[in-house]
């Protein structure tokens, strides 16, 4: 029996290895999973560190926790302004896509790689979601930012695509385990996982922000607590009652994050602070659980079905997914490359093990070779794809004030810097001319090395960067009004020709929120 003292002193040396390697590779443009999983197979039996580590129920308890706490903090920083102008498509991506890559990859397995149906689908069900841990790390790096609603579109079908995969994949290891069980038979299942998961997020998450504000503990560092706990309850919860608890922690986690509730950004930093830290811990554990030697008898198989997952079923999936919507090629392309698979492919390839599927092992180190793949053509290709296909987006700078933006606790208003960009329709202009909505004050003004309190002269040039505070409902028409660029609406899909079948009185929600409404869920 190891001491816990070892046990300890190892795990912090790993993690904090992990950090520093991950420091190196963000210089070289590699993602963190990768840098993190290899740290896992170098500390791995079969590496210098010799941990010898082959328990799959471990793993995929740690795998399961990790992934719902990631998706809990993603949901926590997301806003829901961007999320819901693609909601409609995101929700496409995340059902009828999943369903698809899965198909295509099954194909491939049957015809390339001699599988049965059934063997192909389970590997395609396994592989067919992309990773939220993954998509989020990419795309909130300081390395990768996209224009318009790719980056909310992409990061809302990796929160939400997870339940559709498990389905899929648990209806296979069904249908491998007890032959003569029919596949429709599972459509209930998924429509229960589905509801009662994002029912259940959605009043949960209802109930945890009132709770945050209700509670009024003595200490700060409380908050932290309850809404970790209130995050594991909600996956547990949901999970013990038939809901899928990935769904429902990442909903709550959006729902909690736009709502009116105190120390919102500490809690959002501590949550950010703990999603990495489930990163480092899962990735580590998938990397000691895997043994490199296995891996090589997978390498051709294991290049063919990466090959047509990244460059077949993916386009195919994303493409007839967005039928019903107007988007330009570049943005269909981006999409498709934005196929990130991490975890969760391999925290689902642990399914098969625990169920005692034949040749379980066999589909472990494919998908693990396939989310390496993914990791290196994707993860360090970004960047580069979207500048040449003109869709990235400036990245993010530092405050030119040296300040930590954060609203006052009441979340009734909203700080935030804006820069005049060339050409705005407020370049020029004083500021008491500007228009801008009753209880707005620009605070600071940066021109050059400059900075001071505005005055209602003040006239605005190309360039500024402005210090504004002013109400949530009115902060994107202020965003307006200094840069000219117009609010985003949610895209609905394109009628068929003769209109939709249930006539021209169903409408897909509302295009814009009542004004009491906007920016908050």
């Amino acid at each position: 029996m190891i001491a816990i003292e070892y046990v300890l002193a190892g795990a912090a040396v790993l993690i904090l290895f992990s950090i520093i390697a991950n420091k190196v590779s963000g210089r070289l443009g590699l993602p963190a999973l990768l840098i993190f999983i290899f740290v896992g197979m170098l500390a791995g039996s079969e590496g210098p560190g010799g941990i010898y580590f082959d328990d799959p129920f471990i793993a995929q308890s740690i795998g399961v926790v990790g992934l719902a706490l990631i998706l809990f903090s993603g949901g926590l920083d997301t806003r829901w302004t961007e999320v819901r102008p693609v909601l409609y498509k995101g929700l496409m991506l995340s059902t009828v896509g999943v369903a698809l890559t899965a198909l295509v990859v099954c194909a491939a397995a049957i015809f390339l790689l001699g599988f049965s149906p059934l063997e192909g689908f389970l590997l395609g069900a396994i592989v067919s979601s992309t990773d939220a841990a993954a998509v989020f790390s990419i795309l909130r790096s300081r390395r990768a930012s996209l224009k318009g609603d790719l980056r909310p579109l992409l990061e809302f079908e990796s929160g939400s695509n997870d339940p559709m995969a498990i389905l899929l994949t648990i209806g296979a290891i069904t249908l491998l385990m007890q032959p003569g069980t029919s596949f429709f038979s599972l459509v209930p299942l998924f429509v229960q996982q589905m509801a009662v998961g994002g029912l259940l997020g959605y009043g949960m998450g209802k109930g945890a922000a009132w709770l945050i504000n209700a509670v009024k503990v003595e200490y700060e560092g409380l908050y932290a607590v309850l809404t970790l706990a209130s995050a594991l309850l909600i996956y547990g919860l949901t999970t013990i009652v038939g809901g899928n608890g990935f769904l429902a922690a990442y909903i709550a986690g959006l729902v909690i994050g736009n709502s009116a509730i105190v120390h919102r950004k500490s809690l959002i930093r501590f949550h950010e602070g703990i999603g990495w830290l489930m990163q480092i811990t899962l990735f580590l554990t998938l990397g000691l659980f895997v043994f490199p030697s296995e891996l090589l008898p997978v390498l051709v198989p294991g290049i063919i079905i990466s090959i047509v997952l990244i460059f077949v079923a993916r386009p195919i999936a994303v493409y007839l997914s967005l039928l019903p919507w107007k988007m330009k090629k570049n943005e269909k392309l981006m999409i498709s490359w934005v196929g990130l698979r991490g975890a969760a492919p391999i925290v689902l390839a642990t399914f098969p093990l625990i169920a005692g599927v034949p040749q379980a092992q066999v589909f472990f180190n494919l998908v693990f070779f396939m989310v390496i793949a993914s990791a290196l053509l994707h993860g360090t290709s970004i960047p580069f794809v979207a500048k040449h296909l003109g869709l990235a987006a400036p990245l993010p700078g530092r405050s030119r004030f040296g300040l930590e933006l954060d609203s006052p606790e009441d979340s009734r208003n909203e700080l935030f810097e804006l820069v005049v960009p060339h050409g705005s329709p407020a370049s020029g202009k004083q500021i008491v001319n500007l228009g801008l909505p009753a209880g707005t004050l620009i605070i600071l003004i940066a021109k050059g090395s400059e900075q001071f309190s505005p005055r209602g002269a003040t006239v605005l040039e190309d360039g500024d960067t402005l210090l504004i505070l002013t109400t949530p409902d009115a902060a994107q028409a202020v965003r307006r009004i200094i840069t000219g660029e117009t609010e985003m609406e949610p895209d609905e899909p394109e009628p068929p020709e003769g209109g939709w079948p249930w006539g021209s009185g169903f409408t897909w929600g509302t295009t814009k929120p009542p004004e009491n409404e906007r920016g908050r869920l």
